[in-house]
Parts: C-alpha cells; sequence; structure tokens
C-alpha cells in the first residue's frame, strides 16, 4: 500500500462528514457470474445507502446495469457489441433494474426515483437546470434518486462507461460533498491487482501524478464498459470540481462512508471553478476536427482566455457541424484548447482572416460572431500566468 504525491495517514474523514453523496455503482458489482441482476447485491447496497440516509446524507446513487439487466431476458450470453442491441437490451432491463431498486429501498421506507440523462442534457442549459431542480426537490422530499444514462437512445456515451464521467458531472451539478464510485476492485493499483507485488494505491493527491502507472483498461467480468481508465477520468472531473472522491469495490461501501481507509482517496485539487460545461468538454469529449490558429491567436486565447475570432484562423481540418467540439491547434501542432464551434466546416474558409466587422458589413450581422466563444471553450493547456497542467479545465 503506498499514495502517489500524499503521505500515508491523512484524513478519511470527506465521507464521513459529507452531508450529500453521489455514489456509482458498476454493473459488474451488481451481477452473478451469469451476467444477471445479483437481487442480494442490490438488497446489499440499498442496506448501506438507506443507513446513510438515515444518518441524515443526501444520498445520490448513479447505477449503471440496465443493458446486463436485459442480457437474461433476451437470451444473450455476453454483452452485446452492436449499437442497437445494446439499446435494445437497455430497454428491456431498465424496468427490471429499476423494479429491484424499488424493492429493496422500500424496505427501509424510502422512495426510489429513476432520472435518466446523457451526458449531452447536462449540457444544454435548459436540460441542466431542469435536471439540477428536480434532482434538489427530489432530495428536498427524501426520495432516492437513482441516475442511468439513458442507453436506450445514447449513441457512442454507451460503449465508453460514461456513467463513471456522469456520475462525476452530477456531482458537480449538485455541489455534493463527495463522490464514491464502486466497481469489482477495491482500489487503484500500481499494475494489474491479480499479480502478488501489485500495490494498492492509498492516495491520490493530483492525478497527474499517476502518469505512468499501468492502470489498465478493461473491467474483470465483461458486462460493463467502463474499466479503470474511465473511473479516473471521473475523479479528475470530480477532484478538479472540488469534489473528494473514493475508488473501492461495492463490498467495502460501509467502510468508505464511515471514513474508514479503503479504496483509493483522489484528494479535491479544485474549488469548484470550471463550469460542468468546462469540465464535460475538457473530459468526456474528442474534437470532431480541428481549427488551426495563428500564434497571436493562440497568445489570445490561452494567455488571454479570449474567444476565437475569424481573423486569427488559418485551416479547418475535418468535417463538423455546428455546435460541435472541435480542437483549436497552433500551427505547430499542438492541441491548445477545445471548445463548442458556431460555423460548420464548410463556411469557415470564407471567414478566416476576416474581422467580425468586416463579415458583419459585407456578408450580414450573423456573421458577427466568435468561431468559438470563451463562454463554450476550455484550454487544454496553460497560459504563461496561469501555472496549471495540461489538460486542466481553466
Amino acid at each position: 500500500m503506498h499514495t502517489v504525491g500524499s503521505h500515508e495517514g491523512s484524513d478519511r474523514a470527506e465521507l464521513k462528514r459529507a452531508r450529500r453523496v453521489i455514489v456509482k455503482v458498476g454493473s459488474s458489482s451488481l451481477t452473478a457470474p451469469d451476467g444477471r441482476i445479483d437481487r442480494e447485491r442490490i438488497r446489499d447496497l440499498a442496506d448501506v445507502l438507506a443507513e446513510q440516509r438515515a444518518s441524515g446524507t443526501e444520498v445520490v446513487l448513479v447505477s449503471s446495469g440496465a443493458v446486463a439487466a436485459g442480457m437474461a431476458p433476451m437470451g444473450l450470453r455476453t454483452r452485446p457489441r452492436d449499437l442497437a442491441t445494446q439499446q435494445a437490451a437497455a430497454s428491456v432491463g431498465q424496468g427490471l433494474l429499476v423494479a429491484h431498486y424499488t424493492a429493496a429501498f422500500a424496505a427501509h421506507g424510502l422512495t426510489a426515483a429513476q432520472v435518466l440523462l446523457t451526458v449531452e442534457d447536462l449540457m444544454r442549459r435548459v436540460q441542466h437546470r431542469n435536471a439540477q431542480r428536480a434532482l434538489r426537490r427530489l432530495l428536498a422530499i427524501g426520495a432516492m434518486p437513482i441516475v442511468n444514462e439513458n442507453d436506450t437512445v445514447a449513441t457512442h456515451e454507451i460503449r465508453f462507461g460514461d456513467n463513471d464521467r456522469l456520475a462525476a458531472l452530477v456531482a458537480h451539478l449538485l455541489r455534493a460533498d463527495a463522490l464514491l464510485l464502486l466497481s469489482d476492485v477495491d482500489a487503484l493499483y500500481d499494475g494489474d491487482p491479480s499479480r502478488p507485488d501489485a500495490r494498492r494505491i492509498a492516495e491520490v493527491a493530483d492525478v497527474h501524478d499517476l502518469n505512468g502507472i499501468d492502470i489498465g483498461s478493461a473491467g474483470k467480468r465483461g458486462v460493463g464498459t467502463g474499466g479503470m481508465v474511465t473511473k479516473v477520468d471521473s475523479a479528475r472531473i470530480a477532484t478538479e470540481a472540488g469534489v473528494p472522491t473514493i475508488l473501492t469495490s461495492a463490498a467495502n461501501a460501509r467502510a468508505a462512508l464511515a471514513g474508514e481507509v479503503v479504496g483509493t482517496l483522489f484528494r479535491a485539487t479544485g474549488k469548484r471553478r470550471p463550469s460542468i460545461r468546462q469540465l464535460w468538454l475538457a473530459h468526456a469529449t474528442a474534437g470532431r476536427g480541428s481549427v488551426v490558429l495563428d500564434p497571436g491567436a493562440v497568445r489570445a486565447v490561452v494567455g488571454k482566455h479570449a474567444s476565437l475570432l475569424p481573423a486569427g484562423v488559418v485551416k479547418v481540418e475535418g468535417d463538423f457541424a455546428a455546435g460541435d467540439p472541435v480542437d483549436l491547434r497552433g500551427e505547430d501542432g499542438r492541441i491548445v484548447a477545445r471548445g463548442l464551434v458556431n460555423y460548420d466546416a464548410a463556411e469557415i474558409p470564407e471567414l478566416m482572416g476576416r474581422s467580425t466587422r468586416w463579415l458583419a458589413r459585407e456578408l450580414g450581422p450573423e456573421y458577427e460572431r466568435e468561431i468559438v466563444h470563451r463562454d463554450d471553450l476550455v484550454l487544454l493547456m496553460a497560459g504563461p500566468e496561469d501555472g496549471a497542467s495540461p489538460g486542466e479545465a481553466q
């Protein structure tokens, strides 16, 4: 057992003192070896969370398992690979999953409330506010919100274990005091946990300290989509938003919530400064194309946190539509930022090198806007006065 970037024996009381906790559980923690949903595991988890709720702590459960729950009724022995069958399995399984939770929480006098979200729902302003309002109201009336990715209609998100990232975004959305990620592994290790020489990493002061450590990429059971990579990504999102995170197994949930030294603690590094959109852009998206900036535009975007104007663009790469995330690159090829673009790729070449005033005069007032507005932009490279690490949301 060792720490990364911190000291052994540091305070584990974040979860014990927390008044609002987000708990995420993966498919592998809820299913039996044959892939079917294990009702006893759901009851055990519900017992732990009900105890926490009875102590006065607000709890939101982010639960995977819809696809896994739908596999057996559909006669599937392994998780389907094609998107349409995954969506069908999720549609069949979601009702079964929530029915099990409803019964398990009802035994404690708690009302389970299903909340289906996609990451995109949290990015759009209206849906973002509605989700926040609904979750806060559910907590206020004493319900147990059960959040899941809306796998029936999700596209690429369904394949990348985004319930881990979704949990971190929900933690930020609700300004939670802590995030608990439950997996089929009891902690993060410095190598394959099955190796006798693998050592548990008890604490991570900064996720960048994990560079060079073999995190791995797949779960052991094969019924979920996430692995340690997505869980570390989730911890990065949460800790940059000021939310300490503990990664451990479902069997250790009670001990973790009691503040015992189990799993891996990721200490909070941020002060809730990044917006949920910035966190999403930095950690849960990939650029669907690139816009290449001249040196002056790079300095303005990185050093001054300015919007990207048409005058600073020298090249467009890829095919993207207005509203898509795109990478902003310097002429040396380095990605300096990512943002939501205001134009289709085909429109930008006509605008490059022009001032917004000229564009408004020659093409109309609707062209007097930024290529990427600074509110829809996150830096992936620190400015000279920031001192931030690459990949950190500004």
